[in-house]
């Protein structure tokens, strides 16, 4: 065949690739909404960067006339391109082919590309739009996410990945997500669930909506299931480019570092911060919003939060400080009054362990006034959860301080990156209490006979907030802790930023390795 003819074919070929499963169905993707697995690429990577690889791969299945509905790339886009001009793997399923099924041509094509990425250390980043196995071809479908499933195992905590659901994604198609570090969904269009609607219906005779059942809102807010929710896929993709902003490539390498923040000079790393003094409120017993108290702290007052929805009693997230990406955590005193309980120490638990295992610092805010009591926690197994995520804290290595903002009792301060549990810097405000129970439970314990005596007298209210105060004075305050070392430093709120970033640039060579051994046994 002549040289220009081969282009030609080559053209041929390369066109008909990219049209999928046809512009009519093309035409269908758009009219529900949505985009196609090459658009939404080229929204995801830096414009131009994208190299595809498998184009014109195809199934290989002879049975129930499949040798007559063949499509190049067989219902996924692979390849690798950059995001802030660093490189990624990415693949994007194609539902106008096949709607999305896996075949095992499918399933060897994201193979193929997380094995690249995982020699090479490159973020892997999936676009999930399926209607999950593709029936014709049985146990290889099967196998083929199986194989998907071990891949994701192999590269946790080696390369980050990202799960993002942009369409279906039900049966076993749950699980790869399931394992990767972070889960995107889109309002109103993106559905996870093991079993459909149908299928509970004619098992359970329950009755429930694909949106009720596995929807975007239902694991951001019920589950816990989804890490972040967006209006538009437009916008969900964006998210993940902010996302990849603050992570690394790989566990050998160091996240980002941003020179220069904000507008002019950028956000000064030894300005004071002069919100929290008006943030934090005078009582202790007032709920004030946690993240108004961190973004004072981090760099031009961005925090990028993770399940937001999930869990309000906790908030974790990334932010910058001094120019360095953290994870921060912060007990949030504005619901259930800061407590843990089993849904905030798992999602904490996770965050502290994705971070850890990424080399990105901890940076803890503490407000905790205990675990949330009732048989409903404890028949749940809080016991359980929440030593997740003491665990988390005390296998971590990466550099870990903490401040106290307010209250920090019993078993809650020795969970929350404690110097016990092996935190490198600890701070805490002046108006820090660290105590084993607060002054009102603890003084039905110290001051029986007095109580009792007030009580003969009739004068029990005004006794009891007397030796109340006598306990705060006493106990309930940051110096007992900072004279057993426990607390290195107790700090105005003001100097907060400073601090945290002096202690962050003295950390960054920390160098802490655990005893020889396969892997602990975190009480999952």
């Amino acid at each position: 065949m002549p040289y220009l003819d081969q282009l030609q074919e080559l053209a041929r070929r390369e066109k008909l690739a990219e049209l999928g499963g046809g512009e009519e169905r093309i035409a269908k993707q758009h009219a529900a909404g949505k985009l196609t697995a090459r658009e939404r690429i080229g929204l995801l990577l830096d414009p131009g960067s994208f190299v595809e690889m498998d184009k014109f791969v195809t199934h290989r299945c002879t049975d129930f006339e499949m040798s007559d509905q063949k499509f190049l790339g067989d219902g996924v886009v692979t390849g690798y391109g950059t995001i802030g001009g660093r490189s990624v793997a990415v693949f994007s399923q194609d539902f106008t082919v096949f709607g999305g099924s896996l075949s095992s041509a499918h399933a060897s094509k994201i193979c193929k590309v997380m094995d690249m990425a995982l020699k090479t250390g490159m973020p892997v980043i999936g676009l999930n739009d399926s209607g999950g196995a593709r029936i014709q071809e049985g146990v290889e479908s099967l196998g083929g996410y199986a194989e998907i499933f071990w891949r994701n195992t192999q590269a946790s905590g080696v390369i980050p990945q990202i799960s993002v659901i942009l369409g279906p994604c039900a049966g076993g198609a749950v699980y790869s997500p399931a394992i990767t570090d972070f889960i995107f969904m889109v309002d109103q269009s993106s559905y996870m669930f093991v079993t459909g609607p149908d299928v509970i219906k004619t098992v359970t005779h329950e009755e429930v909506t694909k949106e009720a059942l596995g929807g975007a809102e239902a694991h951001m807010e019920k589950s816990g299931v989804a890490h972040f929710m967006a209006p538009s896929e437009k916008a969900c993709l964006q998210s993940v480019r902010k996302l990849m902003s603050f992570l690394p490539s790989n566990n050998l390498d160091s996240a980002p570092m941003v020179s220069s923040m904000g507008e002019g000079n950028g956000d000064p790393t030894d300005r004071d911060c002069l919100k929290i003094s008006k943030t934090l409120p005078d009582s202790s017993a007032k709920p004030y919003d946690m993240r108004d108290l961190i973004r004072d702290v981090v760099d031009d007052g961005e925090y990028f939060e993770v399940q937001p929805g999930y869990a309000a009693n906790i908030v974790v997230g990334f932010a910058r400080m001094g120019g360095m990406s953290v994870g921060v955590i912060g007990n949030q005193p504005a619901h259930l009054a800061g407590c843990l309980d089993i849904n905030a120490s798992t999602k904490a638990a996770r965050f502290v362990r994705f971070c850890d295992a990424f080399g990105i610092p901890l940076v803890t805010f503490v407000d905790v006034p205990g675990f949330l009591p009732g048989t409903k926690q404890e028949h749940g197994g809080i016991i359980k959860h929440g030593a997740k995520l003491l665990y988390a804290y005390a296998e971590a290595t990466v550099p870990k301080l903490a401040v106290i903002t307010r209250k920090a009792y019993g078993g809650a301060y020795d969970v929350m990156s404690s110097k016990h549990v092996r935190a490198d810097l600890n701070f805490a405000y002046p108006s820090a209490e660290i105590a084993v129970m607060g002054p009102e439970g603890a003084i039905n314990i110290l001051y029986r006979k007095e109580l009792v005596d007030a009580e003969k007298k009739g004068k029990v209210a005004e006794e009891r907030a007397r030796l109340a105060d006598h306990y705060r004075q006493t106990f309930a305050n940051p110096y007992k802790a900072a004279e057993l070392g426990y607390i290195d430093e107790v700090i105005a709120p003001e100097e907060t930023r400073r601090r945290l970033i002096r202690g962050l640039r003295v950390l960054q060579t920390k160098r802490e390795k655990g005893p020889n051994r396969k892997h602990g046994n975190i009480p999952l």
